[in-house]
């Protein structure tokens, strides 16, 4: 006999431990994919501008390696990720709003740099607001990791040129070569050498700190390890290369330049540094302690408890909000430049000034301050009665914007790529700022140079960036004059007399600029 049962309707399985719920998991991602374009697509020029500077500036091509790693680190972390339930988090868009606040305050002040970084900032954000705070602390080394993707570290060539160019002449001290240093320019009985730009170090330092900063995550699990291998990695680079710095003056020195540049080339391109990266994987291999099969991250602990499924409309509500904080600053900006208008250009006349006469540009290395953009530019050349030379400039820009502005890379008293360099601080210059500044020969000459914007004067870089936000911000005039005034050293005499003694004929550098009250 047969007998017939009901069957009871079936209930789906829960699912297992590891896999992942898919439709949960598919929501948050698309509402993630939305808040990526909708950022890439706002701020698509920071985002060109990063992927140029790594592609065409040596010192940033490793940022190239950077994305297919990261994404390497998330697919790692995939299999523990999948046991995690992705949630909406409205505490995420703090950061969002950090980042769009880092943005507008870059481009008020035309700072790449802080724009860069808002928008990277603005990512990370949407990716904790859009998967909660669980799921972020899974991803916490990758999108940290993310922030070297913004192309930093150019600001730290003239402290490394300063440092490098010090190990020198201590190096060539303790093995008795001769040698005289005048900011970072060395001279030696049969050469003449400038630590450069490219003798910094600083392409290698950065380099060392995306690669030192993996090789810390991924091999080690202590945190002292971490430390130790970090600050080794970080002083190991810079050590090295007043060692090669050292190295080329001193063969230099026994041999020739020539011989000396060919070597340093060679040695600097193709040999040392690959030997000092070597070295130093040699010396931490024994001290690795992650296994080649350790988990990198524990579920369970991030999440112990698994949180309800949210409803779509919080998802969507959440990337919302995410993106309308991101728009804001792209709003705010075009306001102000609707509102705003550029100063009524005033055009600049070189001075006459009592007891200084017009000349000829004076004999020697010509000099010319480079600012790129400036709507006006003068040079003028001025001698007094004994003789002493002294130039002016003016440099004046009716409205500024990033590429055209007062202060930025490349704008000042030395043009990028020139004969001249910086090499020491002048004395103090009430309103402004002056220094020495070296030409090959060698060729002295001092410089002082003021900002002029509204009714502030100044030498500071950094005053001139806050003013110029604080301008655009609240949509007034960002008319800004820069004044230099330069002359040559003759013989072992200063030239800061001079400058100082045809100053105080020239008068308030405001009003002579046109920035002063009537």
């Amino acid at each position: 006999m047969n007998v017939a049962q009901p069957i009871a309707a079936a209930r789906p399985a829960p699912p297992l431990a590891g896999q992942l719920p898919l439709p949960t998991w598919r929501r948050h991602l698309a509402a993630l994919a939305l808040m990526a374009a909708g950022l890439l697509l706002c701020f698509h020029r920071d985002l060109i501008d990063m992927v140029g500077q790594w592609w065409n500036s040596s010192t940033y091509g490793h940022c190239l390696f950077l994305p297919p790693i990261i994404a390497w680190l998330v697919r790692q972390r995939l299999p523990a990720l999948r046991q995690m339930q992705p949630v909406a988090w409205w505490p995420g868009l703090l950061l969002v709003g950090a980042g769009a606040a880092g943005w507008l305050l870059g481009d008020a002040a035309g700072v790449a740099l802080a724009r860069q970084y808002g928008f990277v900032l603005m990512l990370q954000g949407a990716v904790v607001a859009c998967l909660g705070p669980s799921v972020s602390r899974g991803l916490l080394f990758p999108l940290a990791y993310a922030l070297l993707l913004v192309p930093a570290g150019e600001e730290l060539v003239p402290p490394l040129q300063t440092l490098t160019a010090a190990m020198c002449m201590r190096l060539l001290a303790l093995v008795g070569v001769p040698a005289h240093i005048d900011g970072v320019f060395i001279t030696i009985p049969n050469g003449y050498f400038e630590v450069a730009e490219a003798c910094s170090g600083v392409k290698f330092l950065v380099a060392m700190v995306a690669y030192a900063t993996l090789v810390a995550h991924v091999c080690f699990r202590s945190p002292l390890r971490r430390s130790l291998f970090l600050a080794a990695a970080l002083a190991l680079p810079v050590v090295a290369n007043g060692l090669r710095a050292w190295g080329t003056i001193y063969v230099a020195y026994l041999t020739d330049s020539d011989f000396a540049s060919s070597f340093d080339h060679v040695v600097y391109g193709w040999v040392f540094f690959g030997t000092v990266m070597i070295a130093l994987m040699a010396a931490a291999w024994p001290f690795f302690d992650r296994g080649v099969d350790g988990a990198w991250i524990d579920p369970a602990r991030l999440q112990p408890r698994r949180p309800a499924v949210q409803p779509p409309r919080r998802v969507m509500a959440v990337t919302a909000a995410a993106l309308a904080l991101a728009v804001t600053p792209l709003l705010w900006s075009a306001i102000v430049d609707a509102r705003g208008e550029a100063a009524a250009p005033r055009r600049i006349a070189l001075p006459q000034v009592p007891g200084w006469v017009r000349s000829a540009a004076p004999a020697g290395p010509a000099w010319q301050p480079h600012f790129a953009g400036a709507d006006q530019l003068l040079v003028g050349h001025y001698r007094d009665a004994a003789g002493r030379p002294v130039d002016l400039a003016f440099a004046v820009f009716d409205r500024q914007r990033e590429g055209r502005e007062l202060v930025g890379f490349g704008q000042g008293a030395i043009a990028p790529g020139g004969p001249w360099a910086w090499t020491a601080e002048g004395r103090p210059l009430p309103g402004g700022r002056a220094f020495r500044i070296l030409s090959p020969g060698p060729v002295v000459r001092e410089v002082a140079i003021f900002y002029l914007l509204g009714d502030v004067t100044t030498g500071s870089d950094l005053r001139v960036k806050i003013e110029t936000l604080k301008a655009r911000l609240l949509g007034r005039s960002q008319r800004g004059v820069a004044v230099l005034a330069s002359a040559p050293q003759i013989g072992d005499v200063s030239a800061r007399g001079a400058i100082d003694d045809f100053l105080r004929a020239l008068g308030p550098v405001d009003r002579i600029a046109g920035m002063g009250a009537n």
